[in-house]
């Protein structure tokens, strides 16, 4: 009997961490981890976003430009902690979650979220609906009023992200219908591409806009700005499995390479276009590659992350070269072009390569043809809701702020200084 008693507890200790995490216990590798990812993904608005947009814009709108990054990744954590996060995770609705986890009710320190901390979790997840409404500033730098876009940052992150963001994380109608974003491509590119365009059109081009002739303040700070938004990318890509494991590590793996492949063909298709190498183009090719990479990270291999970065850098090319100056639209910072555009080719490609090998999802390419199908149909509803949503959003914030649009003194003056009484560059001293 003591014999048995021995054996019982040596099979105890050993089995003890498997049965611990099979009852939602905290793993510490995966809340290490997060912890990480999550700090990645935050650098990736107020540094890496806000400094690419920042060096394309003009001299005298680079504050306002980064403080529109700055104030979005505000103001989305707060609805997001608030209320957003309860409305996305907090039910199993098809279309919204229920309000019982407001201002964050019912979440504490010992709650788990797979196997990590439920706090750890929003927290992650908070980070990515502020890049999202950060992205959609770059459609309408140098003409929106900042108190209007304060507005919008709160509104537009309430009633378009957080239904989107369920429809397909949250155990909505998408994620249900078996669309397949392992990391945002509908959720974040394509939402705030499609914002980004409604809005431009509705607050018009700039009064001096010349689209090819638009000269940025510093190169320096947009190339510093995408080796930032590269680096976070690790956390956002490899961070939404919420696990330190093979898929992880896959994801990560793919994540650099569809960035270096995006680039290198932004780089030959500019070279072929105009015999020239800039290095701003490869800088928005490896970025590119990132936004294509984003919804199939976790379900491709090697051959998907390849095709889909060059495939990305020569969709971004096109949209962000060629079509702004066929249709001539004043998309300021190429949001819609470099998120939007790239996102759908993203999101439909990833129908494509997914890799049962890899991970749960099936593509065209092993045989399941419907899940290109599925994605485009996810597409197709991400992008008429943003477009309408985006629409009555605006409107509201016009109104509360009595019109969007600064005034053509201010934006003669520049956003800098008629907005916030400072410069980025002081050359008298």
């Amino acid at each position: 009997m003591q014999h048995l008693k021995r054996l019982y507890s040596l099979l105890f200790l050993i089995f003890c961490p498997f049965l611990l995490l099979a009852n939602g216990e905290i793993s510490q590798g995966d809340t290490a981890w997060m912890l990480m990812a999550t700090a990645l993904v935050m650098l990736m608005t107020p540094a890496g976003l806000a400094l690419f947009y920042g060096g394309l814009t003009r001299s005298r709108s680079v504050l306002n430009t980064i403080g529109m990054s700055y104030v979005a990744f505000c103001a989305a954590n707060i609805v997001w902690a608030v209320v957003g996060y309860s409305l996305v995770f907090g039910g199993n609705g098809a279309i919204l979650g229920t309000l019982k986890h407001i201002m964050l009710n019912g979440i504490d320190v010992n709650s788990v979220t797979g196997s990590i901390p439920t706090l750890l979790f929003v927290a992650f997840q908070g980070t990515f609906a502020a890049i999202t409404v950060a992205i959609v500033s770059g459609s309408i730098i140098e003409r929106i009023k900042f108190s209007t876009w304060i507005y919008f940052a709160f509104l537009w992150t309430l009633v378009v992200y957080c239904p989107v963001a369920h429809w397909v994380w949250g155990g909505g109608f998408l994620s249900h219908h078996g669309e397949l974003d392992f990391a945002g491509g509908t959720v974040i590119h394509i939402n705030a591409g499609v914002a980004g365009l409604v809005l431009l059109f509705l607050l018009g081009k700039r009064r001096d806009f010349v689209a090819e002739k638009a000269k940025p303040s510093s190169l320096k700070l947009t190339i510093l700005g995408s080796a930032l938004l590269w680096f976070g990318w690790f956390g956002f890509n490899a961070g939404s499995g919420l696990a330190a494991n093979g898929i992880a590590a896959n994801a990560f793996l793919v994540t650099n390479l569809a960035a270096c492949f995006g680039g290198m063909s932004w780089l030959i298709i500019e070279w072929i276009d105009s015999k020239k190498h800039s290095i701003i183009g490869i800088a928005s090719g490896v970025v590119a590659g990132l936004v294509g990479i984003t919804p199939a990270a976790g379900y491709v291999d090697f051959t998907g992350a390849a095709a889909i970065g060059l495939g990305s850098g020569i969709v971004g090319y096109i949209c962000v070269v060629k079509l702004k100056n066929w249709i001539r639209y004043d998309d300021t910072l190429d949001a819609f072009g470099l998120h939007g555009m790239v996102g759908i080719f993203g999101a439909i490609a990833t129908g494509i390569f997914a890799n049962p090998a890899v991970n749960s999802g099936t593509g065209l390419l092993y045989g399941n043809p419907s899940q290109v199908w599925t994605q485009l149909f996810a597409v197709l509803v991400i992008s008429a809701y943003s477009a309408i949503a985006t629409f009555v959003v605006y409107k509201i914030c016009a109104f509360l702020t009595k019109g969007g649009r600064v005034s053509e003194r201010q934006e003669d003056l520049g956003m800098d200084e008629a907005l916030h009484g400072e410069k980025a560059f002081d050359l008298n001293d």
